[in-house]
């Protein structure tokens, strides 16, 4: 008699819980499915003012990887056994890895505010479209300053994304945060570095023969 009476109690337990479970999942499914300040889903990771920054944010990514891979066209131009600058390989290569890693982190931080990166549509901004270039395959002067002019590009559209964060209509401190701590000072770092490696070289080159001091340059880049 005690075992029946017991069986039922688990019986009628059971089936209380699975009248709650049905009843918190039916509650969730109400309260993702409206909003009262917009008719999106509420059960997600999107606050502040991320709709207005996402599309910089997107077309920085897409900067980014084409800088990575520009950098990388570079790093092979001047690995190859006509040039053989090993110096400016390890820089390019250098330049076209960290590109390559801070999209990564881009895609991160823009996939855990909610948002998702698209790569079958390009987005653009002023600050992020590159002019087209006809050829990489250019000396040891004019990388320096393609890569200057890349750095540049960067720095802009990291300010952008940091200025459009803090004035937009709906604000986002997060997004502007992020872009200072982890983009801003290194790309005013690394515009500093290739100004002073272009302005350097250039006075280097201004012999009849500039062919040591290109070599003898090559042979500081791979100290750095």
């Amino acid at each position: 008699m005690k075992l029946l009476v017991a069986f039922a109690l688990i019986a009628s337990l059971g089936a209380l819980a699975q009248a709650e479970e049905e009843y918190c999942h039916n509650s969730v499914v109400t309260a993702c499915s409206s909003s009262t300040f917009s008719g999106n889903s509420i059960c997600n990771a999107r606050f502040a003012g991320i709709e207005h920054v996402e599309p910089e944010v997107q077309a920085y990514i897409n900067s980014q990887l084409t800088k990575s891979y520009e950098y990388l066209l570079l790093a092979t131009h001047f690995n190859s056994y006509q040039k053989n600058r090993p110096g400016f390989q390890k820089l390019y290569q250098g330049l076209s890895d960290r590109s390559f890693d801070d999209s990564i982190a881009l895609i991160k931080q823009i996939t855990k505010r909610g948002g998702i990166v698209d790569f079958n549509t390009r987005h653009e901004s002023a600050a992020s479209v590159s002019t087209q270039r006809p050829t990489l395959e250019v000396d040891e002067l004019h990388s320096l300053a393609l890569a200057l002019d890349n750095e540049k590009q960067l720095a802009t559209g990291a300010t952008h994304i940091h200025t459009r964060a803090i004035h937009a209509t709906e604000r986002d401190p997060e997004m502007a945060h992020y872009m200072e701590e982890e983009y801003l000072g290194k790309q005013a770092d690394s515009v500093r570095k290739l100004s002073g490696y272009a302005n350097d070289l250039a006075k280097l080159m201004k012999v009849p023969d500039p062919s040591l001091s290109i070599y003898l340059f090559d042979e500081y880049l791979q100290k750095q």
